[in-house]
């Protein structure tokens, strides 16, 4: 082939010539014989043209194959016509024989065919051991290239082996390899020999590396199929070796059943070769023993937790706020919040947010905000409720030394909702307890600190589980009864209660057309007017949420649903004057004109878990020892409070009129009503000190007032906190005027308008002050001048 190749050169080199050109998709050396399929009309001119002349064209390179239009590269090989055949009217088949590389000068012209002037390209070698080492190491990756290579002919390895030339060698061992055009065009155009030998080596070098490594990975598939065949060979001796012992087919079925499943399930690596070795354990396990089940239920747990399978999160803000609106009237600093937080989670998705605890009364939407955020987010949800857990394995899981063991509630609450990153709502964390078995609150500090929760050791599983893409949101009455630590990991957002006129609205849009399904009945079999349903609110609920109310308005629809089941009737609307007859007298009447209509009666603001109260305190005098009782259930704050205020009217005597004899031979008795309910806090100290001011002078305080605020002795009034729950207590129970301490005033912008408007606000920052408020006959007396004087003396 080599001598057929030189006898075929008729041009020397650095002649020029003009010759026709054939684009190819494909680099042609020099040396080469490849064959042609022409089709198109100027290629058919270009080919006639050369057969009437001396059978030379020029094969050149296309740039880019796909391009509309056709760039070549400027170097080519100058090729001879061995042979051509018309194979169709319009197909013309050529074998052409590579001579010399060629460089084009210029085109002659384009039409009917491209006719170019081109330099035939001489190359330069300069023999040395360095270009006998490449030329020997060509020859050997080569030969190894076609051991490896199914797609090369072996006739190839001793063509390659037996050239000599280091020129033709470079380019006949590159001409056929699965190697990209331009390294091939590249080569092509290097006309130093040493140099298009390195080329060579470095090409081959890589095929050669991709060869090795499919034979190395098919060699592991092999070695692969091969164990498996193995292990199913064994497998059925096994099976006729138990059948034999006279054991139950039931065991092989199960096994072949879990390793079905361990097949089919994606798992991370180290659960993988977990679940294949306790698969092992099962295999040679009786199935009468305790060990065996302990073994089943473990890989159930295994196979069933979603260690790989998650949602998608769908993060429109837009669509979020619209749901959060459909579901929840008002709470709109609560809502800012969620949406502040899904807009951090859209921008950075692996941020490690904080855990949102939402803090309130009972029946103010903390729950359903969870349920919320999962729906906005196209994340499952799960309750999980904390109310009462005692055992620290039901955070961590049971040590798996006995049948009944499980994991715990965290990746149980993952296994029922088949995903690793839901919304779990843990309710009621403020109620979790503790004894000899652990702590729970402590091992929630490993589940909700976003640096431990990647790898969550349960007891029961023994292999780390990411709990990081969970959202975890926390629900409490109390903030008070949550340990500190646990605090510290979560983000409190309060949610005080609603007005009046909110739980008027949350009546109509939500619970009335609930209780209305769950009840069977239709929107126009039932209609209860805003009269009675403020009715219900003022008179047949006392609570910060709306819990109750829908409770009262269940037992209409009950009552409404037995009478249209009965044929009685076939629609009803509810009024303030039917309204007793569905739910009965009132519960709650007004109480706080009648109850301080005696001197020494104040009515107090008190905060508490279901929302704000308010508290009446009750003051008599009686003969005895200057003894001060105290009753109520009091706790030590309000207890201190009370003998502060007590110390602090007694040493103010002669200022409020009263006769300072009076504290003598006599005791004096505080209570606060409500006994069965504890109390504590130091904001009833305004309170205390009015009901006794009341009653020692015999003035009776106004009933509309009602008051919060804690004192020291010298009768500064210092702020206290849950201004907006017991702002709203006042407005619940009817009354007009409230009195803060001024400190407090800030906390007014958390109230909503219509409150602020509807109650009369008063700040105070000294006890005096506040007795022309509730007493409007209050003239303050002075000290007589000899009287200070003989004070400073």
């Amino acid at each position: 082939m080599t001598e057929e190749k030189k006898e075929g050169l008729p041009v020397p080199p650095d002649e020029i010539r003009e010759v026709p050109v054939i684009p190819s998709d494909a680099v042609v050396f020099p040396h080469m014989i490849v064959p042609f399929v022409l089709t198109e009309p100027g290629l058919l001119r270009a080919v006639e043209e050369a057969l009437s002349r001396d059978r030379l064209v020029l094969v050149v390179g296309v740039k880019d194959p796909r391009a509309e239009e056709k760039e070549l590269f400027r170097v080519g090989t100058l090729c001879l016509i061995l042979r051509a055949s018309r194979v169709e009217l319009d197909r013309v088949r050529i074998v052409v024989q590579g001579l010399n590389r060629a460089e084009i000068l210029d085109f002659l012209k384009r039409d009917p065919y491209l006719l170019a002037r081109v330099r035939l390209l001489s190359e330069t070698l300069v023999p040395d051991r360095e270009v006998e080492a490449l030329a020997i190491n060509i020859r050997q990756m080569f030969s190894r290239i076609v051991e490896l290579s199914p797609y090369l002919p072996s006739e190839l390895r001793g063509l390659v082996e037996n050239l000599e030339d280091p020129g033709m060698l470079a380019d006949l061992s590159v001409a056929h390899l699965n190697v990209p055009h331009a390294e091939k065009q590249a080569l092509l155009e290097t006309l130093e020999v040493k140099e298009r030998l390195h080329r060579a080596a470095r090409l081959l070098a890589e095929q050669l590396e991709v060869l090795e490594l499919g034979q190395r990975i098919q060699a592991e598939v092999r070695d692969r199929m091969e164990k498996a065949q193995k292990e199913y060979y064994l497998r059925e001796q096994l099976k006729v070796i138990r059948k034999e012992l006279g054991e139950t087919e039931g065991l092989e079925a199960e096994v072949e059943e879990l390793r079905e499943r361990l097949e089919k399930k994606a798992l991370p690596e180290a659960v993988r070769r977990e679940a294949e070795r306790e698969l092992q354990k099962l295999s040679r396990t009786h199935p009468a023993s305790a060990e065996y089940t302990v073994i089943r239920n473990y890989l159930d747990w295994l196979l069933e937790l979603p260690w790989l399978e998650s949602t998608e999160d769908h993060l429109d803000l837009k669509e979020a706020e619209r749901i959060l609106d459909e579901d929840h009237y008002d709470l709109e600093k609560v809502k800012k919040r969620i949406l502040e937080y899904l807009a951090v989670r859209k921008l950075n998705p692996e941020a490690k947010g904080p855990i949102l605890c939402f803090l309130g009364p009972p029946g103010v939407g903390k729950t359903s905000l969870g349920r919320s955020i999962a729906r906005a987010l196209g994340r499952k949800f799960w309750r999980i409720s904390l109310g009462g857990v005692r055992d620290e394995a039901e955070i961590r899981g049971h040590r798996r030394t006995y049948v009944g063991a499980m994991p715990g509630r965290i990746l149980q609450a993952l296994r029922r909702v088949g995903v690793n990153n839901p919304v779990l709502m843990l309710d009621e964390i403020d109620k979790i307890g503790m004894d000899f078995r652990g702590d729970p609150a402590a091992a929630l500090l490993e589940v909700l600190d976003p640096e431990q929760n990647r790898e969550f050791s349960d007891h029961y599983l023994e292999i780390p589980f990411d709990l990081s893409r969970v959202i975890f949101i926390a629900t409490a009455n109390v903030i008070d009864t949550i340990p500190a630590p646990l605090r510290d990991r979560l983000e409190i957002i309060e949610i005080p209660g609603y007005t009046e006129e909110e739980k008027i609205h949350i009546a109509r849009r939500y619970l009335l057309p609930r209780q209305l399904r769950e009840h069977g009945l239709r929107a126009s079999q039932l209609k209860i007017s805003e009269a009675a349903l403020r009715r219900i609110i003022t008179h047949y609920t006392r609570e910060a949420g709306v819990r109750q109310l829908e409770r009262e308005i269940g037992a209409v629809c009950r009552a409404v649903a037995l009478k249209i089941a009965e044929g009685e009737l076939s629609s009803e609307r509810v009024s303030l004057k039917n309204l007793e007859d569905y739910l009965g007298p009132p519960k709650y009447l007004p109480e706080v004109a009648e109850r301080v209509r005696v001197p020494g009666v104040a009515v107090g603001l008190a905060w508490t878990p279901v929302g704000g109260e308010i508290l009446f305190v009750e003051v008599a005098r009686m003969p005895g020892n200057r003894r001060l009782i105290l009753t109520g259930q009091l706790g030590e704050v309000m207890r201190e409070s009370a003998e502060a205020a007590f110390s602090y009217v007694r040493s103010r005597a002669e200022d409020f009129g009263i006769d300072p004899t009076v504290f003598e031979n006599a005791d004096f008795h505080i209570h606060v009503p409500a006994g069965a309910v504890p109390k504590d806090g130091p904001s009833a100290g305004v309170t205390i000190v009015t009901a006794l001011v009341s009653l020692l002078t015999g003035r009776t305080v106004r009933p509309e007032v009602a008051m919060t605020g804690e004192i020291t002795l010298r009768g500064l009034v210092l702020p206290v906190g849950g201004i907006k729950e017991k702002v709203l207590a006042a407005r619940r129970y009817g009354l007009k005027e409230v009195i803060l301490p001024k400190e407090n005033r800030k906390d007014l912008a958390e109230i909503p308008e219509e409150v602020r408007q509807s109650l009369q606000f008063h700040f105070v920052s000294r006890m005096e002050e506040i007795f022309p408020l509730v007493f409007p006959d209050w003239r303050p007396r002075r000290r007589s001048r000899g009287r200070k004087a003989q004070g400073k003396k």
